[in-house]
This record gives structure tokens, C-alpha cells and sequence, in this order.
């Protein structure tokens, strides 16, 4: 594995399903990670090279206070590794109401959008960043019956390009991972009668996010990567 030499990486969502097998990842690495979470109860704070951070994104001003406090710690930031996300379907696109639209868009847009802004500044003062954000194989083809969740991943594959074209003359590369649906807890908790086979590892998905964040891949930038088994 890539050897990321005391990176600061700040990882969102690090609570998550997926954030638990990246968090590990880079911390296997050698990063430096800071984790973000609406809450941090129940991390571990004694994890070497490892910090919390408690911050909602989904709230405007959060995501420049958490920047602003993680440049302040560290001196710098490496890295982000975006993993905040949700998902509501079962409706038509006529039947979808503004509150799941509104949802999706916080949760699968707004939150990156918002991260993205405030970190942007101080990895062009450091001439050098690499954002990596999940999305989904819906981005690309969606499915019936979850338009708002498809659209809004959709837009956050737009996102990543622009950021990627609008900051390559600083040395910042951005791409987004489109894996299909994961094999964690949650997801098999909710979906018992499914067959995990065809499920994505999500170990190959954190370990996807490391390379991307190495010195190895750094002509990298501005792609949508499927994670799906070739399904």
C-alpha cells in the first residue's frame, strides 16, 4: 500500500459504514487523519495519529470553522476524503415530495459543496490538495423509483470535475468513486435477503481512496471511477 508519510487527511462521515474501513486504510497508511462526525461519541481518541472533530455540515458556516480549526491544529490540510451521504427512494419522480428532494440534495450535494469551498482556499495557499468524494454507480445509471437520490449523486460527480479543472495550476487533484452497493452492516441489516456476493467490498473501496491520495497517482484528476465489480 501506498505510504501516505504523515498526510493530513480529513476524513467526513468517518462514523459511517464506509468511513470506518477508510479511516483504517489511511491510517494503515501513515496518514495523519482527522475525522468528522455530527457527533464523535464512541470514537477513539487515543488512536495513534488519529483526531475527532464534531461538526454538522449539513449547517452552512460548520464546514469553514472546521477547516479554519484543522489548518490551525496541523498547519496544513492534505487531503479531503468526502464520504457523507444517504439515500431515500421507493417513489416516482412524481410522487417525490420537497422535503426527500431537499434531503438528497443535503445530504449528497450541499454537504461536499460546503466542505469543498472552505478547503479549497488553504490547499491553493499550500499549492497542493487532493479531494476525494463518494458517489454511486446511480450517478451514472440510475435506477427507477429514486430520481431525487440519482440527480443529486449526479451533481456531485459535476462538482468534483469542476473543482478538478478550476484548481489543476495549484496541484490539486479531485475525482469520485462510484461504487455500486457495499458490503457493510448497515447495508445487510437492511437488505437481509440480498446476495452480499455481488455486494462491493468496501475495503477496496478505501484503499481506491489511498492511492488516489498518494504522490502514485498524482496526474489523477477530474475522473469518475466505478467501483462495481464490473456489474
Amino acid at each position: 500500500m501506498e505510504q501516505l508519510n504523515n498526510k493530513v487527511v480529513l476524513i467526513t462521515g468517518f462514523k459511517g459504514g464506509l468511513g470506518t474501513f477508510v479511516t483504517r486504510a489511511f491510517l494503515e497508511a501513515g496518514a495523519r487523519v482527522v475525522g468528522v462526525s455530527r457527533t464523535t461519541e464512541g470514537s477513539d481518541p487515543h488512536r495513534e495519529r488519529f483526531s475527532a472533530i464534531a461538526a454538522d455540515l449539513l449547517i452552512g458556516e460548520n464546514a469553514r470553522g472546521l477547516i479554519e480549526a484543522v489548518a490551525a491544529q496541523w498547519g496544513r490540510i492534505d487531503g479531503l476524503v468526502h464520504l457523507i451521504g444517504g439515500f431515500a427512494g421507493g417513489e416516482s419522480i412524481a410522487e417525490t415530495d420537497d422535503a426527500t428532494l431537499d434531503r438528497m440534495l443535503d445530504l449528497n450535494l450541499r454537504s461536499a459543496f460546503r466542505v469543498i469551498r472552505a478547503v479549497l482556499p488553504k490547499m491553493r495557499e499550500q499549492n497542493f490538495g487532493r479531494i476525494i468524494a463518494i458517489g454511486s454507480k446511480a450517478a451514472l445509471e440510475p435506477s427507477p423509483l429514486a430520481g431525487a437520490y440519482a440527480a443529486s449523486k449526479a451533481a456531485l460527480v459535476s462538482l468534483i470535475r469542476t473543482a478538478a479543472r478550476e484548481n489543476r495550476d495549484k496541484h490539486i487533484a479531485a475525482n469520485v468513486l462510484l461504487p455500486g452497493t457495499m458490503d457493510t452492516p448497515a447495508n445487510r441489516a437492511a437488505m437481509p435477503d440480498a446476495d452480499f456476493s455481488e455486494w462491493v467490498d468496501p475495503c477496496q473501496v478505501a484503499r481506491l481512496a489511498v492511492h488516489l491520495m498518494s504522490d502514485a497517482a498524482s496526474q489523477i484528476s477530474g475522473t469518475a471511477i466505478a467501483v462495481d465489480g464490473g456489474a
